[in-house]
């Protein structure tokens, strides 16, 4: 087991997203994984039913408590709802210095569509917690949301990407599920100007419930055993996209994926190559 990774997120009842998730891609990469719960929802594959806010003061102590017996070598953010949330989290973060890895996730909209992040909120994670972020993981609604740049192409990918690292981010991935077409395409944008790019086929699927927290998890757990931001969002594409073509296709809306299908990074690397996934700088 290689890799303290500190969870900062809403848990999902239905177990494909959120901590659930979370926790299941550290346990598959070989990671250690922790959690500061931010809400409990009631949800399932259909949607977000009701949300129920952790108190700031007990999310304080749960970060406390973890942090200071424990430790972490990286940090993943998910859903914080609320501005109070993303301060106390920030706060905390700060507090570690520049050691930890902190890689966020700006949870905004579920996939059955529930508001996830209000609309309040935007402005302090892009004032407290973008300039913290190592990487910051949006997809194309995300990014727009943030940039307020459209983000329909890879042209319109780099741009956000940029936007998002002139605000003090250290590398933008903005990813291109969201996008039409029939190749899936995610532009990871980097501070000092470089960018990198990869392309995958599209699957055809409902099973797609959680991919974002599962990504972002997963570079989070891949970042804290010593991989290269650039490496790690390369392996991590793989898990995610071998995960949701090994879905279980439980429930009747945007299913789960199959976050146990490997149980070492070996497979990621052998999947690589025998899938051949495209990857160009």
């Amino acid at each position: 087991m290689r890799g303290r990774v500190l969870i900062i997120a809403g848990s999902d009842s239905g177990g494909g997203a959120g901590l659930q998730a979370d926790l299941k891609t550290v346990a598959a990469l070989g990671g250690f994984g922790m959690t500061a719960v931010t809400a409990l929802t009631a949800q399932n594959t259909l949607g977000v039913q009701a949300v129920f806010p952790v108190p700031i003061a007990f999310l304080e102590q749960q970060l406390a408590s973890v942090l200071s017996d424990l430790g972490a070598d990286t940090i993943k953010t998910g859903m914080l709802h609320s501005v109070e949330v993303v301060t106390a989290v920030a706060q905390a973060i700060r507090g570690l210095g520049s050691t930890v890895k902190v890689v966020v996730d700006p949870v905004m909209i579920a996939k059955g569509g529930a508001s996830l992040l209000a609309a309040e909120a935007k402005a302090s994670v892009l004032r407290e917690l973008c300039p913290l972020a190592h990487v910051i993981t949006p997809n194309a609604p995300e990014a727009e949301a943030l940039t307020g740049l459209a983000v329909r192409n890879h042209a319109d990918q780099l741009l956000a990407g940029e936007a998002l690292c002139r605000m003090g981010a250290g590398h933008a991935l903005i990813k291109g599920g969201h996008l039409e077409g029939a190749t899936v395409t995610d532009v990871l944008v980097s501070a000092d100007g470089t960018n990198h790019t990869w392309s995958s086929p599209r699957l055809k699927t409902r099973s797609t419930h959680g991919t974002g927290c599962t990504l972002a998890s997963a570079i989070a757990t891949l970042l804290a055993q010593g991989e290269s931001v650039q490496e790690a969002v390369r392996l991590a594409r793989v898990y995610v996209l071998e995960a949701i073509a090994q879905a279980p296709g439980l429930g009747q809306g945007h299913g789960p994926l199959n976050h146990g299908w490997l149980n070492s990074l070996t497979a990621i690397r052998e999947t690589l190559e025998r899938k051949a996934v495209r990857s160009s700088d």
